[in-house]
């Protein structure tokens, strides 16, 4: 059964009685060869994850990014092609096709599709680009779906002879899917690096009578330290502004140090944002033995 809701085979369609070639030419846009959406649209990872898979016949595997998306990924970009895999075929504009092999239980169902699991999944991306981009998609991907390290090391003992595997390995030894935005990320990264003690993500503070007054980015409740960070819309709403200057104030009371940071900190200045750290970590108690300050030198900041 065709459905003209989701990305759909225009020949079917024709052939089923439901469009007319004059109205699939109207109503509809083309994709890849014969797939349509309506004209409206919008063309997020996860819609051109369905249209590569219809444009394969329904016989592929969903994989890397559009997998990710399909697991209920949320930070990836809309501009990067569908990825599929397939043992054959000829390589088709927009979509990356992979030729690896999957076994059977690295693939799942997806609302009737055949996707990587969020182990297979998670195996592919982290093996891609940099350590950094690596630790993202992976954090973002355990945040989606739960994803057990347990899991992915089971792939990695599969297949250890793969590229990217020791990216892969360092990768999973710093992911943490609490983080729930790529800068988070990016910001727990400059932490662990810097050489000061893991923070703990997400962390629920309590008032007296067990009432949530906030949810922390990354912290460390023992010495009731944390780092936020803060999105445009943390500068730009000023009802946001005003409900954070309420959340903070009430932190402050509580005997929290709070630290906020922002994308032109992390990108400019991120020696600066590892000092306040690691001031408020000493005001607060916490020793550290590791030359922080000597690594992160503001006079090094790059």
């Amino acid at each position: 059964m065709v459905d003209l809701e989701e990305p759909f085979r225009g020949s079917a369609a024709i052939a089923a009685g439901l469009v007319s070639r004059r109205s699939l030419h109207r109503n509809y846009r083309a994709i890849y060869r014969d797939v349509y959406v309506p004209r409206d649209q919008e063309l997020t990872p996860a819609v051109k994850a369905k249209a590569a898979w219809a444009w394969s016949d329904k016989t592929a595997t969903v994989a890397g990014l559009s997998a990710a998306a399909l697991l209920g990924c949320r930070w990836i970009d809309d501009r990067h092609p569908a990825e599929l895999m397939r043992r054959n075929g000829k390589p088709v504009n927009g979509i990356l096709i992979h030729r690896d092999e999957l076994d059977p239980d690295e693939i799942c169902d997806v609302g009737g599709i055949a996707v990587t699991t969020a182990a297979r999944t998670a195996f592919d991306l982290g093996r891609r680009g940099n350590l950094e981009e690596a630790v993202i998609l992976l954090d973002a991907l355990g945040n989606a779906t739960g994803l057990s390290d347990a899991d992915v090391r089971a792939v990695v003992d599969r297949r250890r002879g793969a590229r990217g595997i020791v990216q892969l390995r360092q990768a999973l030894d710093l992911t943490d899917p609490g983080a729930e935005s790529p800068q988070e990320s990016r910001t727990r990264l400059l932490i662990v690096r810097s050489g000061l003690p893991i923070p703990t993500t997400q962390i629920k503070v309590l008032d007296e009578f067990g009432h949530l007054i906030a949810r922390l980015d990354m912290g460390w409740p023992q010495w009731r330290v944390a780092v936020e960070f803060d999105g445009a819309q943390h500068w730009l709403d000023p009802a946001q502004r005003t409900r954070d200057i309420n959340r903070f104030a009430e932190l402050e009371e509580c005997g929290w140090r709070i630290i906020r940071v922002n994308s032109q900190l992390l990108r400019n200045a991120p020696g600066l944002v590892v000092e306040r750290a690691v001031t408020a970590l000493g005001a607060a108690g916490c020793r550290i033995e590791w030359p922080v300050r000597a690594r992160f030198s503001l006079k090094h900041v790059s």
